[in-house]
């Protein structure tokens, strides 16, 4: 990839399917990914990979065992490693994401789901 700015607003507007993430970049053995999200995901953990989101606009409800964290637009929320964990979004609301996280990072970890996806798109 050559260097110039991305214009991560411009790139979510190249996609409409939800829970599908697609790749914007990759930085050494990361990859730079944006989703747009609405209503609930699958809980699910990773057991050897962290995943940072940021919300871009919306607002995130990151669902764990024991508490729900709220992230709002312009704020970013890490998910350590083997901490179960379920993001969603209340009242219809179409929330815009980009995580950063490892090229091999399972889309939903350690479960398989009809929601999982193996194959992120450039765009």
């Amino acid at each position: 990839m050559k260097e110039k700015a991305i214009n991560i607003k411009e790139k979510h507007g190249l996609f409409s399917k939800q829970w599908h993430p697609h790749r914007i970049a990759t930085v050494d053995n990361m990859q730079v990914i944006l989703a747009k999200i609405k209503g609930e995901f699958v809980w699910h953990s990773h057991d050897d990979e962290d995943e940072l989101f940021q919300v871009v606009k919306g607002t995130l409800y990151m669902q764990f065992r024991d508490r729900t964290e709220v992230v709002n637009e312009g704020e970013l929320i890490v998910v350590p490693k083997g901490v179960e964990h379920n993001p969603s979004t209340k009242d219809g609301e179409e929330v815009h994401l980009l995580l950063f996280e490892k090229m091999d990072t399972a889309h939903t970890g350690n479960v398989e789901d009809e929601m999982t996806q193996t194959e992120y798109p450039w765009i």
